[in-house]
């Protein structure tokens, strides 16, 4: 499983540190063993099901996110030099991993994408802090799952948090319009 998620996500060698990489990757397997997907199914799980025709699946959706956020970074650091410090592992981690609660939260009943039981009582980003925490990852990535949705208007953002907020609405918000 481990092997296609790293095919079907090439983002995950994104992240230097491999204890961090092989963790991140440990949430998703667990995601897809809680929700009872295989990692091919993510090719057809919309990135969202707040409305319909979102014309794109929660790979692409996932993989734009590590993108957008790795050139980020890299533009911070070119223009910012250290005046703006940011963990890009923990960046693009937190980018990779922001929404691994939909694989249990999103169910396919009768060909259409709803709501799951888990869902309608836990959005992505609760569900997505449990399954981070149950695999070790650090509270700094950790917050930056819990805090990239609508839950986490009004906590107070870390800088990779901020930046992968932006980058999620930016993806979502491209869509609907």
């Amino acid at each position: 499983m481990r092997e296609e998620l790293r095919r079907l996500i090439p983002e995950f060698d994104l992240i230097s540190d491999a204890n961090l990489r092989e963790k991140a990757l440990a949430v998703w397997e667990r995601a897809l063993k809680e929700g009872g997907w295989r990692p091919k199914d993510l090719l057809e799980m919309p990135f969202t099901i707040a409305f319909p025709d979102a014309r794109a699946n929660l790979v692409e959706h996932v993989r734009a996110n590590a993108i957008m956020c790795s050139d980020v970074e890299k533009m911070f650091r070119q223009v910012y030099g250290d005046r703006v410090k940011i963990n890009r592992d923990y960046l693009i981690a937190g980018a990779l991993l922001h929404d691994v609660g939909k694989a249990v939260e999103f169910t396919n009943k009768d060909g259409k994408w709803v709501q799951s039981k888990s869902g309608r009582y836990l959005r992505h980003a609760f569900s997505g802090v449990g399954l981070c925490y149950m695999e070790g990852i650090p509270e700094e990535v950790i917050h930056i799952v819990a805090v990239h949705s609508r839950e986490g208007e009004g906590a107070k953002r870390s800088v990779e948090a901020v930046i992968l907020h932006h980058a999620d609405f930016t993806n979502f918000d491209s869509f609907k319009a």
